[in-house]
C-alpha cells in the first residue's frame, strides 16, 4: 500500500502506521505514531500462513493475543518494552518500543564477522535478556541475528518475544506448520520435541556461532527441510578457534540438559568485554556500504514457514482429535528424521498417533521341561540329518563339490538395507506458490510417503516453491521444484548443473555422467554428497546420500525432479523409486 494510503490507516484508534520497517512469512512490522500518548511506537501485523483453514487460523491469532499479553510482564533494559496488543478488523496487532537501531543479522550482512568484545558484549546482553524471561516462565523459541538490535547508543535488545513462535506450543501444530528459523533451531525441537529454554541456550550458541564466523551454522539459504534435517541428523559445527569458541560448543550441543547455564555464559564473556557497548559498536556500523545511514529498525522475523499436506484419512483423525482451545503438543518427528524409537512401556501421547497393538493369543498348557528338551533334541537331530543328506544328494547328483563356493562380492548398493519396490499412487502438486500463475503437476508417488509443501529461495535463481515426498522411515525422499522463466535468462539447464557443484564446499560432491533425456527436453544425472567432507568409498559410510535428477525445460520454467536415497539404497532407489516415477512426471506451464 502507498505511503499515502498508510497516512490514513489507524490501528485500535491510536496507532497510526507510517512506514513498513519489514516484512516476513510472519507478519510485517510498521513505524508508527501513538496518537493517545504522542509517542513513535514499532507495530506489528501478524500474517496467517496461506492455506490455514478458518479455524486453525483463529487460534493462531488467539494465541498472539494471549501470549503477547503474558510477555507484557517482561521488564529489562536488553528486552524491546511490548506496550500493547489490539485488534483491528480480526487481525492481532502487537504494539512495541521502537529503538532506532540495526538488527544484527543486518551488521553481520553489511559488514562482516564481530571482533571478540563486540561478540561478547552481544553474547552478555541476549543472556541476560533470556535469563529474565525464563525467570518470568517465558521462552523466546527464536533467537538469532535477526531478532538481536543493536543502537548506534550502545543499548543491545533482545526482540519478537512470544510473536514469531508464539502460535505453536511445539515446533509444529496440528495444522501442518512448522515455525522457525531452520538455521538456528534447536535440533530437539526441530524434531517435534517440546519447546523448553534449554532451547533457547542453542539458539544464543548458533547467535554468537553467525557473530564470529560470520555466516550461520548451517545453511539458512538452503532448502528449509533440508537444513532441518541437518539441524537433527548432523554433526554440530564447530567455529573457529578463538575466545568464545568453547562457549558456543557449551552451548550448541545435541543433549539439551548439557548445555551451560546463561549464568555461566555470561561468567565467561565478562572477561572478553573490554570497552562498553558504546564504545565497541561505531557509527560506522550504522551505515550501509554505500554510506547512507540506515535506522533499521525492529525486522519482522524471516522465520519459515514449512506446510505439510495430510493425506486424507490422516486429515479426518486430526480433525477428530482437534480441541479448539489448544494446539498438539507433540506431533511427531519432521521430513528427513527418523522416528524415534518407542518407550518400552510408554501409554499414548497427546497430539500423538496412538498405536493399538493387539493382545498376544491365549499360551496353551506348557509341557514339561523334560519331555520339551527330549522333543527340540529330536527335532534338531532330524533336521541335520534331513538337511546334510539334502545337500549331499544334490551336489552330487549336480556333479558339483561337496565343499562350498568361493563366496561372490556383494555390491554394497544392493545389500539389505534396499526396501521391496513401493506401490504407486497419482498425486498433484501445486508449485506456484512463491511464483505466481502456472506451476501444477501430476506424478505418480510411492504410497504412504507424506507430502510437505516449503518456501525455497537462492539468491542466484530466486524464489520458487519445493513440493517434497518423503518416506515413512525419513530415509528417502521426491523433490518437484520449478523455476519460474529460468530460460528467459539462462540458454540452457548448464547454468543450474554448474551451480548445483559450487552449491557444495570441498571433496562432499561427485556428479555422474549428465546426459540428455529421451523423451523430454532437458537432462538427466546423478550426484553423490556427503556431509562436511570428501567422498569415502562406496559403502554408504560417512553420511553418504545419492540424489538421481531430472531437468526439464517447459515453456521457460525449469522443472526439477529429484529422489534422494542413502548410498546403500542407491540400486533400489534408482530401478524401483527414481525409474518408475519420473515417466510419469506431467507438468503445466
Amino acid at each position: 500500500m502507498p505511503p499515502s494510503s498508510e497516512e490514513t490507516r489507524v490501528v485500535a484508534g491510536r496507532y497510526r502506521l507510517r512506514s513498513v520497517l519489514g516484512s516476513g512469512s510472519m507478519g510485517t512490522v510498521w513505524s508508527a505514531y501513538d496518537e493517545f500518548l504522542h509517542r513513535q511506537v514499532a507495530v506489528k501485523e501478524m500474517k496467517v500462513p496461506p492455506g490455514i483453514p478458518a479455524a486453525q487460523a483463529d487460534e493462531l491469532r488467539e494465541r498472539t493475543l494471549r501470549e503477547a499479553r503474558a510477555i507484557a510482564v517482561l521488564s529489562h533494559p536488553n528486552v524491546i518494552i511490548l506496550h500493547d496488543v489490539a485488534r483491528e478488523d480480526d487481525q492481532p496487532f502487537v504494539v512495541m518500543e521502537l529503538l532506532p537501531s540495526r538488527s544484527l543479522a543486518h551488521i553481520l550482512r553489511d559488514h562482516g564477522p564481530l571482533t571478540v568484545g563486540q561478540a561478547a558484549a552481544v553474547g552478555i546482553a541476549v543472556a541476560s535478556a533470556l535469563e529474565a524471561a525464563h525467570a518470568a516462565g517465558i521462552t523466546h523459541r527464536d533467537v538469532k541475528p535477526g531478532n538481536v538490535l543493536v543502537a548506534s547508543d550502545g543499548r543491545i535488545k533482545l526482540t519478537d518475544f512470544g510473536i514469531a513462535r508464539n502460535v505453536s506450543e511445539a515446533t509444529m501444530t496440528r495444522t501442518g506448520i512448522m515455525l522457525g528459523s531452520p538455521a538456528y533451531i534447536a535440533p530437539e525441537v526441530a524434531s517435534g520435541g517440546a519447546v523448553t529454554p534449554a532451547a533457547d541456550l542453542w539458539g544464543l550458541g548458533a547467535t554468537l556461532f553467525a557473530a564470529v564466523e560470520g555466516a550461520p551454522p548451517y545453511d539458512a539459504d538452503g532448502d528449509p527441510l533440508e537444513t532441518v534435517g541437518k539441524v537433527v541428523n548432523g554433526k554440530v559445527p564447530k567455529p573457529k578457534a578463538g575466545p568464545l569458541a568453547d562457549v558456543i560448543s557449551a552451548l550448541m550441543t545435541k543433549e539439551p540438559g548439557r548445555r551451560i547455564t546463561l549464568r555461566d555464559v555470561r561468567h565467561r564473556l565478562y572477561p572478553l568485554q573490554t570497552k562498553t557497548p558504546l564504545d565497541l559498536f561505531g557509527p560506522e556500523l550504522f551505515h550501509t556500504p554505500d554510506g547512507k545511514k540506515t535506522s533499521a529498525q525492529p525486522d519482522a522475523t524471516d522465520t519459515q514457514v514449512i506446510k505439510t499436506v495430510l493425506p486424507e484419512k490422516a486429515k479426518a483423525e486430526k480433525k477428530a482429535e482437534a480441541s479448539s482451545s489448544e494446539l498438539a503438543a507433540d506431533p511427531g518427528p519432521l521430513p528427513f528424521l527418523r522416528p524415534p524409537a518407542p518407550a518400552p512401556s510408554a501409554g499414548p501421547t497427546s497430539g500423538a498417533p496412538t498405536m493399538f497393538v493387539a493382545p498376544p493369543p491365549p499360551r496353551p498348557a506348557r509341557r514339561s521341561s523334560t519331555a520339551t528338551a527330549v522333543l527340540v533334541a529330536v527335532a534338531i537331530l532330524l533336521f541335520l540329518l534331513a538337511a546334510g543328506g539334502g545337500f549331499a544328494l544334490a551336489r552330487t547328483v549336480g556333479g558339483q563339490s561337496l565343499l562350498p563356493p568361493a563366496a561372490a562380492p556383494r555390491s554394497p548398493s544392493n545389500g539389505p538395507t534396499d526396501v521391496p519396490p513401493p506401490t504407486l499412487v497419482q498425486q498433484s502438486g501445486d508449485a506456484s506458490f512463491a511464483t505466481g500463475n502456472g506451476g501444477q503437476f501430476g506424478l505418480q508417488v510411492p504410497e504412504g510417503w507424506q507430502k510437505f509443501v516449503a518456501p525455497h529461495t537462492t539468491t542466484k535463481f530466486g524464489a520458487s516453491t519445493a513440493v517434497q515426498y518423503v518416506s515413512p522411515d525419513g530415509r528417502r525422499s521426491l523433490r518437484v521444484e520449478r523455476l519460474v522463466k529460468y530460460f528467459t535468462q539462462f540458454p540452457d539447464d548448464v547454468e543450474y548443473i554448474n551451480w548445483l557443484k559450487t552449491s557444495y564446499q570441498g571433496n562432499g560432491f561427485q556428479l555422474f555422467n549428465p546426459s540428455p533425456l529421451a523423451d523430454k527436453k532437458g537432462t538427466t544425472l546423478t550426484y553423490r554428497v556427503t556431509e562436511g567432507g570428501n567422498l569415502p568409498d562406496r559403502d554408504g559410510a560417512g553420511g553418504t546420500r545419492v540424489t538421481f535428477m531430472n531437468l526439464i525445460q517447459a515453456g521457460t520454467s525449469l522443472w526439477i525432479l529429484s529422489v534422494t536415497v542413502p548410498a546403500e539404497q542407491e540400486n533400489s532407489g534408482r530401478e524401483d523409486v527414481f525409474n518408475r516415477v519420473a515417466p510419469t512426471l506431467s507438468v503445466s506451464d
